[in-house]
Protein backbone atom coordinates (compact mmCIF):
# COMPACT_ATOMS: atom_id res chain seq x y z
CA UNK A 1 0.00 0.00 0.00
CA UNK A 2 1.25 3.43 -0.83
CA UNK A 3 1.67 6.02 1.59
CA UNK A 4 -0.84 8.33 -0.51
CA UNK A 5 -3.24 5.44 0.35
CA UNK A 6 -2.92 4.66 3.37
CA UNK A 7 -3.51 8.47 4.02
CA UNK A 8 -6.52 8.70 2.76
CA UNK A 9 -8.07 5.13 4.89
CA UNK A 10 -6.95 7.19 7.71
CA UNK A 11 -8.81 10.32 7.16
CA UNK A 12 -11.99 8.45 6.21
CA UNK A 13 -12.41 6.85 8.96
CA UNK A 14 -11.99 9.61 11.26
CA UNK A 15 -14.75 11.88 9.48
CA UNK A 16 -16.98 8.77 9.50
CA UNK A 17 -16.37 8.71 13.33
CA UNK A 18 -17.35 12.46 13.50
CA UNK A 19 -20.83 12.11 11.56
CA UNK A 20 -22.04 9.09 13.69
CA UNK A 21 -20.90 11.01 16.79
CA UNK A 22 -23.48 14.06 15.91
CA UNK A 23 -26.69 12.36 15.11
CA UNK A 24 -26.69 11.46 11.56
CA UNK A 25 -28.81 8.76 12.50
CA UNK A 26 -31.96 9.26 9.71
CA UNK A 27 -35.12 10.72 12.07
CA UNK A 28 -38.04 8.92 11.75
CA UNK A 29 -40.42 11.17 8.84
CA UNK A 30 -41.71 14.04 9.99
CA UNK A 31 -39.67 14.47 13.92
CA UNK A 32 -36.77 16.26 13.68
CA UNK A 33 -33.77 15.98 15.91
CA UNK A 34 -36.04 18.93 18.44
CA UNK A 35 -38.57 16.59 18.66
CA UNK A 36 -37.22 13.46 21.09
CA UNK A 37 -39.94 12.54 22.74
CA UNK A 38 -39.52 11.15 26.70
CA UNK A 39 -40.04 7.42 27.19
CA UNK A 40 -43.47 6.05 28.24
CA UNK A 41 -44.24 5.33 31.74
CA UNK A 42 -44.29 2.01 32.53
CA UNK A 43 -47.61 0.14 34.01
CA UNK A 44 -45.85 -0.29 37.69
CA UNK A 45 -44.26 3.24 37.51
CA UNK A 46 -45.17 5.99 39.90
CA UNK A 47 -46.58 7.88 36.83
CA UNK A 48 -48.61 5.22 35.55
CA UNK A 49 -50.39 4.65 38.96
CA UNK A 50 -51.00 8.18 39.77
CA UNK A 51 -52.67 8.40 36.56
CA UNK A 52 -54.62 5.31 37.29
CA UNK A 53 -56.11 6.08 41.13
CA UNK A 54 -56.29 9.65 40.27
CA UNK A 55 -60.16 10.73 39.98
CA UNK A 56 -62.16 11.37 37.41
CA UNK A 57 -63.69 14.93 36.75
CA UNK A 58 -67.30 14.17 36.14
CA UNK A 59 -70.31 16.41 35.06
CA UNK A 60 -71.24 18.80 38.25
CA UNK A 61 -73.52 17.31 40.65
CA UNK A 62 -76.93 19.11 40.60
CA UNK A 63 -79.91 19.25 43.49
CA UNK A 64 -83.61 19.31 43.36
CA UNK A 65 -84.77 23.13 43.00
CA UNK A 66 -86.16 24.34 46.57
CA UNK A 67 -89.63 26.44 46.10
CA UNK A 68 -89.33 29.43 44.79
CA UNK A 69 -89.28 32.29 47.20
CA UNK A 70 -89.31 30.47 50.07
CA UNK A 71 -86.77 30.62 53.04
CA UNK A 72 -85.63 28.39 55.21
CA UNK A 73 -87.97 28.94 57.74
CA UNK A 74 -91.06 28.30 55.85
CA UNK A 75 -89.46 25.75 54.00
CA UNK A 76 -89.17 23.76 56.98
CA UNK A 77 -92.56 23.78 57.50
CA UNK A 78 -93.75 22.36 54.65
CA UNK A 79 -94.73 18.26 54.85
CA UNK A 80 -92.09 16.00 53.94
CA UNK A 81 -94.89 13.93 51.69
CA UNK A 82 -96.01 17.05 49.55
CA UNK A 83 -95.80 17.75 46.21
CA UNK A 84 -98.06 19.98 45.26
CA UNK A 85 -97.84 23.85 46.49
CA UNK A 86 -99.91 26.16 45.73
CA UNK A 87 -97.38 29.47 46.71
CA UNK A 88 -99.08 32.85 46.97
CA UNK A 89 -97.14 36.08 47.60
CA UNK A 90 -98.17 39.62 48.14
CA UNK A 91 -95.86 42.34 48.05
CA UNK A 92 -95.66 43.98 51.15
CA UNK A 93 -97.55 43.01 55.03
CA UNK A 94 -100.11 45.44 54.27
CA UNK A 95 -101.13 44.66 50.72
CA UNK A 96 -105.00 42.93 49.70
CA UNK A 97 -103.40 41.96 46.24
CA UNK A 98 -101.50 39.11 45.32
CA UNK A 99 -99.84 36.68 42.91
CA UNK A 100 -100.60 32.49 43.31
CA UNK A 101 -98.32 29.83 41.44
CA UNK A 102 -99.04 26.24 41.54
CA UNK A 103 -95.57 24.29 41.85
CA UNK A 104 -95.62 20.65 41.96
CA UNK A 105 -92.09 18.83 43.38
CA UNK A 106 -90.58 16.23 41.17
CA UNK A 107 -87.58 13.78 42.66
CA UNK A 108 -84.71 14.40 40.86
CA UNK A 109 -86.05 17.71 39.39
CA UNK A 110 -87.44 19.43 42.76
CA UNK A 111 -90.30 22.31 42.51
CA UNK A 112 -91.44 23.21 39.10
CA UNK A 113 -94.23 25.87 37.99
CA UNK A 114 -96.92 24.12 36.30
CA UNK A 115 -99.83 26.87 36.52
CA UNK A 116 -99.78 30.46 36.90
CA UNK A 117 -98.79 32.94 38.13
CA UNK A 118 -102.38 34.25 38.68
CA UNK A 119 -103.55 37.54 40.00
CA UNK A 120 -105.24 37.06 43.87
CA UNK A 121 -107.09 39.02 46.66
CA UNK A 122 -106.39 38.38 50.40
CA UNK A 123 -107.82 40.30 53.21
CA UNK A 124 -108.32 43.54 52.68
CA UNK A 125 -105.19 44.70 55.87
CA UNK A 126 -102.71 42.56 54.54
CA UNK A 127 -101.42 39.77 56.14
CA UNK A 128 -100.85 38.27 59.78
CA UNK A 129 -99.29 35.62 61.74
CA UNK A 130 -101.92 35.81 64.41
CA UNK A 131 -105.07 35.61 62.78
CA UNK A 132 -107.35 36.80 64.94
CA UNK A 133 -111.61 36.50 64.19
CA UNK A 134 -112.33 40.05 62.14
CA UNK A 135 -108.90 41.32 61.78
CA UNK A 136 -109.43 41.58 58.28
CA UNK A 137 -106.04 39.57 57.94
CA UNK A 138 -105.07 36.36 55.89
CA UNK A 139 -102.93 34.43 58.30
CA UNK A 140 -99.61 34.00 57.21
CA UNK A 141 -97.99 30.34 57.07
CA UNK A 142 -98.08 26.80 55.40
CA UNK A 143 -102.03 24.76 55.61
CA UNK A 144 -103.61 22.00 54.05
CA UNK A 145 -105.73 22.00 51.39
CA UNK A 146 -108.06 19.12 51.83
CA UNK A 147 -111.44 19.68 51.01
CA UNK A 148 -113.64 21.54 48.49
CA UNK A 149 -116.90 22.79 47.78
CA UNK A 150 -119.42 25.21 46.10
CA UNK A 151 -122.71 26.32 44.77
CA UNK A 152 -122.06 24.94 41.51
CA UNK A 153 -121.70 21.45 40.83
CA UNK A 154 -118.22 19.36 41.01
CA UNK A 155 -116.18 20.53 37.91
CA UNK A 156 -114.14 17.81 38.65
CA UNK A 157 -112.15 18.12 41.31
CA UNK A 158 -109.60 15.26 42.77
CA UNK A 159 -110.45 16.67 46.55
CA UNK A 160 -113.46 15.60 47.96
CA UNK A 161 -116.08 18.02 46.57
CA UNK A 162 -119.66 19.00 48.42
CA UNK A 163 -121.75 20.74 46.58
CA UNK A 164 -124.44 22.78 48.64
CA UNK A 165 -127.10 25.81 48.22
CA UNK A 166 -125.34 27.09 51.50
CA UNK A 167 -122.07 28.19 49.62
CA UNK A 168 -124.49 31.03 48.06
CA UNK A 169 -123.41 34.59 49.03
CA UNK A 170 -125.15 37.72 48.68
CA UNK A 171 -124.36 41.62 49.66
CA UNK A 172 -121.50 44.13 48.84
CA UNK A 173 -117.85 43.80 49.32
CA UNK A 174 -115.43 46.28 50.99
CA UNK A 175 -115.48 48.36 47.84
CA UNK A 176 -119.02 48.06 47.03
CA UNK A 177 -118.29 45.29 45.15
CA UNK A 178 -121.09 42.59 44.47
CA UNK A 179 -120.50 39.31 46.40
CA UNK A 180 -122.77 36.70 43.99
CA UNK A 181 -120.93 34.31 43.20
CA UNK A 182 -117.74 34.56 45.05
CA UNK A 183 -118.61 30.78 46.79
CA UNK A 184 -119.53 29.11 43.47
CA UNK A 185 -116.10 27.12 44.09
CA UNK A 186 -114.58 27.11 46.98
CA UNK A 187 -111.36 25.44 48.70
CA UNK A 188 -110.98 25.06 52.59
CA UNK A 189 -107.47 26.49 53.74
CA UNK A 190 -106.55 24.47 57.10
CA UNK A 191 -106.37 26.85 59.18
CA UNK A 192 -108.60 26.54 63.05
CA UNK A 193 -110.50 23.85 61.11
CA UNK A 194 -110.47 19.77 61.40
CA UNK A 195 -109.51 18.12 57.73
CA UNK A 196 -111.82 15.93 56.02
CA UNK A 197 -115.03 17.75 56.51
CA UNK A 198 -117.05 20.11 54.18
CA UNK A 199 -115.43 23.51 54.22
CA UNK A 200 -119.00 24.92 55.66
CA UNK A 201 -118.31 22.99 59.12
CA UNK A 202 -117.41 25.55 61.37
CA UNK A 203 -115.74 23.41 64.48
CA UNK A 204 -112.99 25.43 65.26
CA UNK A 205 -110.16 23.39 66.94
CA UNK A 206 -108.23 26.38 68.16
CA UNK A 207 -111.37 28.40 69.74
CA UNK A 208 -113.26 30.83 68.13
CA UNK A 209 -111.62 33.84 68.59
CA UNK A 210 -108.92 32.76 66.30
CA UNK A 211 -111.21 33.20 63.15
CA UNK A 212 -111.79 30.12 60.56
CA UNK A 213 -113.76 30.02 57.50
CA UNK A 214 -110.61 30.90 55.51
CA UNK A 215 -110.49 29.92 51.82
CA UNK A 216 -109.40 30.06 48.69
CA UNK A 217 -112.87 31.10 46.55
CA UNK A 218 -113.85 33.23 43.14
CA UNK A 219 -112.87 36.16 43.30
CA UNK A 220 -115.10 39.19 43.43
CA UNK A 221 -112.80 42.37 42.26
CA UNK A 222 -111.70 43.23 45.60
CA UNK A 223 -109.99 42.37 48.62
CA UNK A 224 -111.60 39.82 51.36
CA UNK A 225 -112.31 39.48 54.97
CA UNK A 226 -108.95 36.56 55.30
CA UNK A 227 -109.56 34.29 52.02
CA UNK A 228 -107.78 34.12 49.38
CA UNK A 229 -109.54 34.67 46.02
CA UNK A 230 -108.93 33.87 42.52
CA UNK A 231 -110.73 34.16 39.22
CA UNK A 232 -113.51 31.54 38.13
CA UNK A 233 -111.39 29.97 35.45
CA UNK A 234 -108.27 29.70 37.93
CA UNK A 235 -110.61 28.37 40.45
CA UNK A 236 -111.47 25.36 38.16
CA UNK A 237 -107.97 25.12 36.92
CA UNK A 238 -106.87 24.56 40.41
CA UNK A 239 -109.45 22.68 41.73
CA UNK A 240 -108.67 19.64 39.11
CA UNK A 241 -105.28 20.41 39.81
CA UNK A 242 -104.81 19.62 43.42
CA UNK A 243 -104.68 15.90 44.25
CA UNK A 244 -104.81 14.68 47.49
CA UNK A 245 -101.70 11.66 47.23
CA UNK A 246 -99.91 14.33 46.64
CA UNK A 247 -100.72 16.25 50.00
CA UNK A 248 -101.29 19.64 48.32
CA UNK A 249 -100.79 22.69 50.94
CA UNK A 250 -100.85 26.54 50.86
CA UNK A 251 -98.11 28.50 51.55
CA UNK A 252 -98.99 32.17 51.99
CA UNK A 253 -97.61 35.72 53.25
CA UNK A 254 -96.01 38.54 51.95
CA UNK A 255 -92.69 38.18 50.40
CA UNK A 256 -90.33 39.32 53.00
CA UNK A 257 -92.10 37.04 55.35
CA UNK A 258 -91.65 33.90 53.02
CA UNK A 259 -88.25 34.52 51.61
CA UNK A 260 -87.19 34.18 55.86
Amino acid sequence: MTVRRALALVIGAVLCTGVLGTGCAQQPSGLSSGDAQPPAASASSPAAEAARTSPQAGPPRSFPRPLPGIGPAMRARLPDGSRQALVVTGATETSNRAEAVLYERYPAEGWRAVAGPWPAHNGLRGWTDDHEAGDLRTPVGVFGLSDAGGRLPDPGALLPYDQDPEFAVSGTGHLGEPLEGSFDYVIAIDYNRVPGTTPLDKTRPLGEDKGGGVWIHVDHEGPTNACVSLSEDHMRALLTALDPEKEPVVVMGPEPVLAR
